[in-house]
């Protein structure tokens, strides 16, 4: 669920014209075992938790909970996201819950009318690239590894 609310809300935040930088998120089943019933059997309750930062500085929240995560394409339950403090969007469905599904109707495709689309003076989005970079000592320095 964590892995699935940061692509998505990664992608939601970019369509709405956030320059994130990078986005991480937790998700943990506080409700010892809650559940919430469904056509499809039980489903565990998971409170999401997530962090990141916009290119300018400003933090990035994703919070809530998620109550079922469809194929990895998308994530129902409560979820508000929130950029430099201030409430960005929130939604019941983050990302595509038909993707992955060809042929075939999902009876929990949201309604038209939840539609998070930005308003027409926020820029589009743009491409967030992360790179892990490890440093080594410069080859000219006679420092033991660990001192």
């Amino acid at each position: 669920m964590a892995i699935t609310t940061d692509q998505t809300g990664t992608r939601e935040l970019e369509k709405q014209g956030v320059d994130v930088q990078w986005l991480s998120c937790t998700a943990s089943y506080g409700d010892k075992g809650a559940t919430t019933g469904s056509s499809t059997g039980a489903r565990s309750v998971a409170t999401v938790d997530c962090v990141g930062e916009e290119q300018d500085g400003r933090e990035i929240t994703i919070k809530g909970k998620v109550t079922q995560e469809v194929n990895g394409t998308c994530v129902r339950g409560d979820l508000t996201a929130k950029v430099g403090g201030k409430e960005w969007f929130r939604v019941d469905v983050l990302g595509n819950c038909s993707a992955g599904t060809p042929g075939t109707v999902n009876p929990w495709t949201p309604p038209v009318d939840h539609d998070t689309t930005p308003p027409p003076d926020r820029p589009g989005a743009t491409v967030t690239v992360t790179r892990t970079v490890t440093e080594y000592p410069h080859p000219t320095c006679s420092c033991f590894q660990g001192k």
